[in-house]
């Protein structure tokens, strides 16, 4: 069930691939699984089915999914830059799997530690939380076909990366690790921990900068939802895929 080295290493590439896949749903030209139309995206769908059920006005049911993708995005871009400004945007990039060091580097020599600062202290794996918040957002977006391709496929891949991450972490740290995962659940946050933070310094440009992707897909749907444009959004998820990948190229090397 663990992702293999080149899956771990190719693992933005493979999200990409899922959400294209899920955005263009190719098998419904032969299957024709998913509805023609405008409005023909699980947005539209859900909008249209809570206003047949008199759960809400067409208008409104429009609204209510649009917030809901709103929050989805700017949780997964909050969650996912915190994460990243304790961890590091580079180690959080990386192609290789990395064991957090003591931030102590006047005591002596960094010594692998167990990360417990930020989020860490509240769930195992808030980077994979965060992609996967994401990745409900970016669904309402896309066909029903492919929304249901990229949300299972997309589980699945999280589960094989962070159970292989896990496994890592296990091998190098041991039983303060073991400890560590008794007390602190793998996906769903436990608000309220007594785990002691390990002090890890934060790094918010850096990490900024390194999901400038998550934040402006969050942005262009706070802000350019209210057209009613599923299409427009669209191209703002593309904008903000060649905007991430111009910075992660000119960003400086830490």
């Amino acid at each position: 069930m663990k992702a293999t080295a080149l899956e771990y290493r190719m693992r933005y590439l493979l999200h990409a691939i899922i959400y294209a896949l899920g955005f263009i749903a190719p098998w419904n030209y032969a299957l024709h699984l998913d509805p023609a139309g405008t409005n023909a995206h699980v947005w539209g769908l859900l909008a249209v089915n809570l206003s047949q059920l008199h759960i809400a006005t067409l208008s409104n049911a429009f609204n209510m999914l649009l917030v809901l993708g709103i929050l989805f995005a700017l949780a997964a871009a909050g969650l996912r830059t915190w994460g990243s400004a304790y961890l590091g945007s580079d180690v959080v990039q990386d192609g290789a799997m990395h064991v957090p060091m003591s931030p102590t580097p006047f005591a002596g020599a960094a010594m692998p530690e167990v990360l417990t600062a930020g989020p860490f202290r509240h769930v195992r794996n808030p980077l994979y939380l965060g992609t996967f918040l994401h990745t409900f957002a970016l669904a309402l977006l896309m066909p029903r076909s492919g929304a249901i391709f990229a949300i299972v496929v997309t589980g699945l891949l999280q589960v094989r990366l962070l159970l292989s991450e896990e496994s890592y972490l296990m091998a190098k740290l041991g039983e303060p690790y073991q400890t560590y995962c008794l007390n602190v659940p793998r996906l769903l946050p436990r608000l309220r921990t007594s785990i002691p933070s390990s002090g890890q310094k934060t790094r918010w440009p850096q990490a900024f900068l390194g999901e400038v992707y998550m934040w402006i897909v969050a942005l262009s749907m706070a802000i350019a939802g209210w057209r009613y444009n599923a299409s427009l959004l669209i191209q703002c998820v593309l904008v903000a895929f060649g905007v991430s990948l111009v910075v992660k190229a000119l960003a400086p090397k830490p």
